[in-house]
């Protein structure tokens, strides 16, 4: 079969293939509408790349009508050789339209609509539909919404939905405003605590709802400001920790143990979240062997707990703590082996009761501290495991383990 010849003029210089819906910058060159705006979504460089030349940064795309009919007549007449025909492509979102919908939110009889409206175009998640939803605020105004249906006490009816777009559209990095209101005020964060606490019964819709909360909390948590950080109250704990209770979706809870590891460090939180139950929670979901990622999320946790006493008094309380911690050493992952280690050092060094050295022996932790001494670990994991082995060598002393390690240990 004779091969086909392209016109030079249908190819997108970009991604060289046949153009689906050209467009021309203010330079003068066409592109593929989709390779343009990839171009300046990943490169951040607002110029022409062909010419180089710098464009303003509310550069218009202006559709090239005349050159896309060529391209469909072209496909059309070699479509029995194989070139597939170029669909005319969707109408690009107006600013103006979605600014409409926006507007429409503050009108009780137009809200449910609006909001229909525009959960559709935030899961569409095309590019350009994402550009024209940031310029006309969406983030911002589902964020006004959540608060106002919390203040006033609604039935959460379009919470879901205000969640939903939000979780979609929502870029933590550029939008400066979302950020000052959230940081103005606790509204926001009181306002998805309210919604964690909907109806105990979990009717699917009370499930999605809490399910797209936790996800919109994990992206606030990272720009809340230390101070309304280390004010999170005991309740908030208590909200987060029932979410990973009621099991309602893996990406959930692992959303739920990024909002407790970005608290941790923060005034009084970890006095806090041991109060809240969540020691005894994190050692129960980690009893029903999670994947990897989710074990090294609570291994996290579970070392940054114990570097409290209360945290600690706790593990040790939980009938299955020490063994639960010193059977994941060198079955996980490197991160989870740093982390058990720490905790049983953390152990080892400010709760060490008799009672509890010799629960250690007897569980198997220090038989797993002297594996790791012989096994392909890191020096610096070593170091620790042999301070802990000869911080308490004298009750430890006559266990085969103990005897073996002192033979095999390097000179």
């Amino acid at each position: 079969m004779e091969e086909i010849q392209i016109p030079e003029y249908f190819i997108c210089p970009i991604s060289l293939q046949i153009m689906k819906d050209p467009v021309t910058v203010l330079t003068g060159i066409t592109y593929d509408r989709e390779s343009i705006e990839q171009w300046f979504s990943t490169t951040h460089d607002m110029s022409c790349p062909v010419t180089k030349q710098a464009l303003p940064r509310d550069n218009a795309l202006t559709p090239n009508h005349t050159l896309r009919r060529l391209i469909q007549q072209w496909c059309k007449e070699n479509a029995t050789n194989g070139v597939g025909l170029i669909p005319t492509p969707k109408l690009t979102l107006n600013k103006i339209y979605v600014s409409g919908l926006v507007q429409d939110l503050g009108v009780s009889h137009l809200q449910a609509n609006a909001l229909k409206k525009l959960e559709a175009l935030a899961l569409e998640n095309a590019e350009r539909n994402r550009r024209s939803i940031c310029e006309a605020g969406v983030a911002k105004a589902m964020v006004l919404f959540i608060v106002r249906c919390y203040k006033e006490g609604a039935q959460r009816n379009g919470v879901l939905e205000a969640l939903r777009i939000l979780h979609h559209v929502w870029s933590v990095a550029d939008d400066h405003e979302v950020k000052l209101i959230i940081n103005g005020s606790n509204d926001f964060l009181e306002s998805l605590t309210w919604v964690l606490r909907c109806d105990p019964e979990m009717d699917n819709h009370a499930i999605l709802m809490k399910s797209e909360a936790i996800l919109v909390m994990k992206m606030a948590m990272e720009v809340i400001t230390a101070s309304q950080l280390e004010r999170l109250n005991l309740e908030f704990f208590k909200n987060i920790v029932m979410v990973s209770k009621e099991k309602i979706s893996q990406e959930a809870l692992k959303s739920a143990l990024h909002v407790l590891i970005e608290a941790c460090p923060w005034g009084r939180n970890r006095m806090k979240m041991v109060e809240s139950g969540a020691m005894f929670q994190l050692i129960e979901l980690e009893l029903a062997r999670p994947e990897r990622h989710i074990t090294e999320l609570i291994f996290n946790l579970l070392a940054n707990l114990c570097g409290c006493a209360d945290g600690r008094a706790q593990l040790l309380k939980h009938a299955g703590g020490i063994a639960l911690v010193s059977k994941r050493i060198l079955r996980v992952s490197p991160a989870t082996d740093d982390r058990a280690v720490h905790i049983l050092s953390l152990i080892a060094m400010f709760s060490a009761t008799h009672e509890v050295l010799l629960e250690m022996l007897l569980v198997g932790a220090v038989s797993k501290l002297c594996m790791v001494m012989q096994a392909d670990c890191t020096a610096h994991l070593k170091k620790k495991v042999r301070g802990i082995l000869r911080l308490h060598s004298n009750v430890w002393n006559n266990s085969p383990c103990i005897a073996v390690y002192l033979v095999t240990r390097p000179r």
